[in-house]
């Protein structure tokens, strides 16, 4: 019933592709296989691009709001737990823990989101100091890299610039004294 099928292979099956590699020059794939190529010249070793800088301005700014908004929610909620116990307004059990669970969420959340954003002003204002390569200006002078310091200081003084100059100067200081003492030599927050 298979006498349709013919035995002879050579009728069915077409010619063989023809496999010739001598059109093919090895200068156009030359890099892929190490073979020097006239047009470069010598052989050139391959670079990876490498940040000397260290980790990328956002990776800083989420890593930075991040813990910080993770501290002010701890100050801040020990901060509230303190009030709610101190200004419940019964001894009753559900009044005292209402209580304390209304000043946790108030001060922890206040908190965190100040730190948070002042985190993120701080790493932006780093950024832009490290963008201008303040630290080869003040390397002689100090051997505190000047980029946190001026972080710390344009920091205090954007918080408080609807105060007025005279306290957005104090807060200026304020903010590089406070931000100063964390600074090692990784940066703010040691990210």
């Amino acid at each position: 019933d298979h006498s349709d099928v013919t035995s002879d292979s050579s009728s069915s099956a077409g010619a063989l592709p023809n496999f010739d590699a001598s059109a093919i020059k090895l200068t156009t794939i030359a890099p892929a296989l190490g073979v020097p190529n006239a047009a470069y010249g010598e052989p050139q070793p391959d670079y990876l691009d490498y940040d000397q800088k260290g980790r990328g301005v956002v990776v800083t700014m989420f890593a930075n709001a991040g813990m910080s908004y993770l501290l002010g929610i701890l100050g801040g909620g020990l901060y509230g737990l303190k009030e709610g116990l101190a200004h419940t307004p019964s001894t009753r059990l559900k009044v005292k823990v209402n209580s304390v669970l209304n000043h946790c969420g108030r001060h922890g959340s206040r908190a965190g989101n100040v730190l948070g954003v002042l985190s993120i002003v701080y790493s932006l204002y780093e950024w832009q100091a490290e963008t201008w390569e303040l630290d080869s200006y003040t390397e002689r002078v100090t051997t505190v890299p000047a980029s946190s310091a001026f972080a710390a200081m344009a920091t205090g003084m954007t918080y408080y610039s609807r105060a007025g100059p005279r306290v957005a100067g104090l807060a200026a200081y304020g903010a590089y004294s406070a931000l100063g003492i964390p600074y090692g030599h990784k940066g703010y927050l040691f990210f």
